[in-house]
């Protein structure tokens, strides 16, 4: 047989910035406050990283933990790590310091760079562990290393890239492995399903730390894109920069909700490109955000599955639609991206469930962009990939077009009567109420039909509307069944990425009781 290494290269996101650094060498590769770097810059910091590293002692498979704002170190470590041989556990920077302390011991990590203003978060990690504050020590760092080109030291494209922690509400989080392979094909998938280029400007309202930013770190070194870094979402800079040349962001429902209900807000005078994703958006949202000249795409993901592995994808013809009917199909969570894998909706012995359309089963994914597993949890492992497939733990349909549409999480689904009631749908009836900016809907106890629907609402600011009136509107698109029985105001409890502690919620609601009612 020939020579394999005439024909193969083992798949490495890292390849995108030797590349960048010569296709796109003078074009301007990040903008970080007043720092402006070209991609022939920013490869060789990513080199220069490397080298620093491995003489401070990193060998081949060691972890270095990153606890830092949307930033040019971060965005350089996604490369520089790897190209070291590292890898990279970019941390939650929501997190306190016992949570710090946890990953950080969990993962086994050599060293952490950190954010001068979380400081205080590192203080429980061990002595052993070598500290690196960015603002005082980088540049000097950096200066340690050789910007001579690096030969990747990847011989097998399965080998560990980063470890991304799970949110963990409901105990320790996980730690998520990725492999070289997986972050290659879905920065590939998101470049194309984004439509980025090398004029795109892209914004990073989405944490970087959050499943590696869905790939775009390494998706905008394929393109040749400019990373726009701001550390936090203050939605006046957001506005400003959309109506400056940002092009391209993602963000969660929530931002988004955010960034619609601000004095700022208003049409643009060109599109800006959407990806959102992170709980479903309601069709309200979304035909609001096309009024604002967004263009969304909805993707669907987990970090188990390096953020998106999904994408609404419009049919033929879907753009002549009624604009509610058309914002429904767009908020569907439809089809495996192109380098994705394949994904079903499966009853309790594996079966596909009729498309119909009606019919709930749990999503379950399999092919190139799934982890490698759980660090150090060979049982939560098996159990994830049990049958050969990875269990999401979501409960969806599936339409006769072959999309797939979310309906809920398997322990948020409400058995009222014995009739399953989605409270995504329901959610999704309250937030089309004028006056509702967000909602979530929980099971609550009824001596009765055993749980109703109870919505949590947050009304838009200078709107008023009784929980009455929220309940009959339901009622007017929803079967009676499905409304809300109560309806309780007040801000929502999310976790640092956005999403709404539902557990906060239903732990409120059941106190008290031996078990809760399913």
């Amino acid at each position: 047989m020939s020579d394999p290494s005439v024909y193969r290269q083992e798949l490495s996101p890292i390849h995108f910035l030797e590349r960048a650094g010569e296709v796109y060498a003078e074009r301007p590769a990040v903008v970080d406050g007043d720092l402006r770097l070209t991609w022939r810059t920013m490869r060789s910091r990513a080199r220069r990283l490397a080298s620093a590293l491995r003489r401070d002692g990193l060998h081949k498979g060691d972890r270095i933990a990153f606890l830092a704002l949307n930033s040019e170190p971060l965005l350089l470590a996604h490369f520089g790590v790897p190209l070291a041989g590292g890898v990279l556990v970019a941390i939650n920077t929501r997190l306190d310091a016992d949570e710090v302390a946890y990953i950080v011991e969990h993962s086994g990590a050599q060293a952490i760079f950190f954010t001068s203003e979380l400081q205080a978060q590192t203080g429980r990690i061990p002595p052993q562990v070598k500290r690196f504050d960015l603002s005082r020590g980088w540049e000097s760092f950096l200066d340690t290393g050789s910007d001579a080109q690096i030969v990747p030291p990847v011989e097998n494209e399965n080998e560990p890239i980063t470890i991304n922690y799970t949110s963990g509400t409901t105990g320790r989080p996980k730690g998520v492995v990725y492999h070289h392979r997986g972050a290659y094909l879905n920065a590939l998938a998101m470049a194309l399903d984004h439509r980025l280029t090398a004029e795109s400007q892209y914004l990073w309202t989405l944490p970087m730390f959050h499943c590696n930013g869905w790939c775009f770190p390494w998706a905008t070194a394929a393109t040749g894109s400019c990373s726009v870094c701001i550390p936090r979402v203050e939605p006046a800079r957001v506005w400003q920069l959309f109506r400056e040349g940002v092009t391209h962001f993602c963000a969660a429902p929530t931002v988004c909700t955010m960034l619609m209900a601000h004095p700022a807000a208003g049409r643009l005078a060109r599109k800006v490109r959407l990806f959102t994703a992170g709980a479903p958006p309601s069709p309200t949202l979304i035909a609001h955000l096309a009024d604002l000249n967004f263009e969304v795409d909805h993707v669907y993901g987990l970090t188990e599955v390096y953020g998106p592995f999904t994408i609404a994808v419009a049919a033929p013809g879907e753009e002549r639609l009624p604009p509610g009917e058309r914002a429904a199909r767009q908020a569907r969570q439809g089809f495996a991206n192109a380098c994705a894998g394949d994904v079903r909706v499966v009853g309790d012995e594996m079966n596909d469930v009729p498309a119909d359309g009606q019919t709930m089963g749990e999503v379950v994914m399999r092919g190139n962009v799934v982890m490698l597993g759980y660090f150090r949890d060979p049982g939560a492992t098996a159990k994830a990939f049990q049958g050969g497939w990875f269990h999401s733990g979501d409960l969806a349909v599936r339409h006769p077009d072959g999309a797939i549409e979310l309906r809920d999480r398997k322990k948020d689904i409400i058995i009222s009567g014995g009739e399953n009631i989605s409270t995504i749908e329901v959610e999704q009836a309250v937030v089309s109420h004028p006056a509702v900016l967000e909602a979530a809907v929980i099971a609550v106890p009824d001596e009765k039909w055993g749980e109703v629907p109870k919505a949590f609402v947050t009304l838009a600011e200078g709107k008023q509307a009784s929980a009455e009136e929220i309940i009959q509107h339901c009622r007017s698109v929803l079967a009676h069944f499905k409304a809300p029985r109560q309806i309780e105001f007040g801000p929502l409890p999310k976790t640092s990425t956005g999403k709404v502690q539902k557990y906060v919620l239903r732990d409120r609601e059941w106190r008290g009781r031996s078990k809760r009612i399913h």
